[in-house]
């Protein structure tokens, strides 16, 4: 499995029994990516049978507490695992303060470094370079400050740029906004939250967030070949209903529960 996508958890605010707060967890080689960190992301990840000391960075969308309230133990958790390699975060420069406090009261035992990295994108813009994926940011439109993120794939010796490289975006929680189009266009799979289904779009728009129209209108027009929808409003238990809304707008639509694991594959050109 060289680029695959863990839904570890696919709640919004509220908890709902049998989902996990926002998480995700990008393979890509054997190195894992954590976007979003909410409650329960070690429960999910140990559920996946993930590691916790093989994740390589972890990016955080924005500070609402359902994105990042399982940061703090997720960080001693892999301290307990006798973690010793360099922990990357990048985040909104609020985090910077979470993580100091961290450090200050917690961090003591720690084996490990952690390195805060901010993130301050106008546009799409690169944050991370490895030897496999490209990570850049790009802003969202939410209440607070917020990025999305988008991975894609490097060009290898096995995988040279003839060959079709994955690549995968995430975006959560934002109202629609048309350059979000251009940031995550051509996508092999996008992650779109879908807080609300139709009949909620006024509230959608008071706060914020998306229904599962706007999210399927959006891998439309970006052209992307996979949609998955996920943070949902405790309002909605039947996630049917948002596909049921999404499908005759985007046909390759699919709504993801806790523990869904999405494979994208590299596929030579030659």
């Amino acid at each position: 499995m060289n680029f695959t996508l863990t839904t570890i958890g696919t709640a919004s605010a509220m908890p709902v029994v049998g989902r996990n707060q926002s998480a995700q967890v990008l393979q890509v080689h054997g190195r894992l990516f954590l976007i979003d960190c909410g409650e329960n992301t070690q429960q999910g990840i140990r559920a996946a049978g993930l590691s916790f000391v093989k994740i390589e960075a972890v990016f955080i969308s924005h500070l609402h507490g359902d994105h990042v309230f399982g940061l703090f133990g997720l960080l001693s958790t892999m301290g307990m695992y006798g973690r010793t390699g360099k922990l990357a975060i990048f985040g909104p420069s609020s985090l910077a303060n979470m993580i100091r406090f961290f450090k200050t009261w917690y961090g003591e035992e720690l084996n490990y470094e952690i390195e805060f990295h901010e993130v301050k994108a106008r546009g799409l813009e690169q944050i991370y370079l490895s030897k496999y994926v490209k990570v850049s940011a790009f802003p969202l439109q939410h209440k607070i400050e917020t990025y999305g993120y988008r991975f894609d794939a490097v060009p290898s010796a096995k995988h040279p740029r003839e060959a079709h490289l994955p690549s995968y975006a995430y975006a959560s929680d934002t109202a629609p906004f048309e350059k979000l189009v251009e940031y995550v266009k051509g996508v092999d799979v996008l992650y779109h939250e879908s807080t609300y289904t139709q009949e909620m779009a006024d509230r959608a728009l008071s706060r914020h967030h998306s229904t599962s129209v706007d999210a399927a209108r959006c891998a439309a027009q970006a052209g992307v070949g996979t949609l998955i929808l996920g943070h949902y409003s405790s309002r909605c238990r039947d996630i049917g209903q948002f596909l049921d809304e999404c499908r005759p707008v985007f046909a390759q639509s699919y709504a993801a529960v806790d523990g869904d694991v999405f494979e994208i594959p590299y596929i030579s050109r030659l």
